[in-house]
């Protein structure tokens, strides 16, 4: 896929693919099986059309879900542990990470007086400027990237995926 154009890559596809079907007939693969490879392929359609959007801001996604969930957090900001606790995708070395955001400018972090071990992060105003920036062309990607799905059916899509992703986040999975 390395030559798709941008539409290309956030095109439906057919609401069962034929390697699915095909793999459905020959009996080599579960179900769940078959509808764990479905997402990992529609992950990986849907974050090529957000890391091009990104890229714009010249950001990859994990600064860009760093700066989210640091303006989620507010004044009080989050320890570098409780960044890395809140991402996403795990990134193995969230300091390096900081080090980028904070050299450009978006991040702020500040070593905390009653415990010196706690350097606490915030997001800058830059920082909550270019994620300001950033929402009106991402929600135009993904109302592209769902048209496909009628508002009921992605409701219900969402709550079937919460379901799962709780079932597995929570304690003692």
């Amino acid at each position: 896929m390395g030559n798709a154009t941008k539409s290309e890559l956030i095109k439906p596809r057919p609401a069962v693919s034929s390697d699915v079907r095909s793999a459905r007939a020959t009996g080599t693969s579960t179900l769940e099986q078959q509808v764990f490879l479905e997402l990992i392929r529609v992950n990986g359609v849907l974050m090529r059309g957000v890391e091009e959007v990104l890229k714009s801001a010249d950001l990859s996604s994990s600064q860009f879900n760093v700066l989210r969930i640091l303006r989620g957090a507010g004044a009080d900001g989050l320890a570098c542990g409780e960044v890395g606790g809140r991402m996403i995708t795990h990134d193995p070395d969230i300091t390096r990470l900081l080090d980028r955001l904070e050299s450009r400018g978006l991040i702020a972090r500040e070593r905390q007086q009653e415990d010196r071990r706690v350097v606490k992060t915030r997001i800058t105003a830059q920082g909550s400027a270019l994620l300001k920036e950033m929402e009106p062309p991402l929600g135009a990607l993904h109302k592209r990237q769902f048209s496909a799905i009628p508002n009921e059916q992605l409701e219900e899509l969402a709550k079937l995926l919460s379901v799962l992703r709780s079932k597995w986040e929570s304690p003692g999975a």
